[in-house]
């Protein structure tokens, strides 16, 4: 099962990201935008995603993985259970998450160093 430390070390291969805290709980930034945080109450991995529709996707895609609650309608991302994720899929996840809140200047950067 991965664990909060698998989130750093997928978040923090990408420039910029950064260990920081949201709600009181260990979190991800990218200069200081929201990528990804832990959560209780219910125990998941909040995780910033493209858009509602790539929400929606995944919702439908995978629901013993991906959920939210009535607090995140209309919010662009997603309660991820970390019991239950493929390794592969969170760091995919986390990097989106990067791509999403990154300068577009630090993507670019990044993309051509690879």
């Amino acid at each position: 099962m991965p664990t909060w430390k698998d989130v750093v070390a997928a978040g923090t291969r990408f420039p910029g990201v950064e260990e920081s805290t949201s709600y009181g709980t260990p979190s991800l930034k990218v200069r200081g935008k929201f990528m990804c945080r832990l959560r209780t109450n219910p125990d998941a991995l909040v995780v910033r995603v493209i858009d509602v529709a790539d929400q929606e996707a995944l919702l439908k895609g995978d629901p013993d993985v991906f959920f939210i609650t009535p607090h995140y309608d209309g919010w662009p991302g997603v309660l991820v259970r970390l019991e239950k994720v493929d390794p592969v899929q969170l760091a995919e996840l986390v990097e989106d998450a990067w791509r999403t809140q990154a300068p577009k200047r630090l993507i670019k950067a990044h993309d051509e160093d690879q």
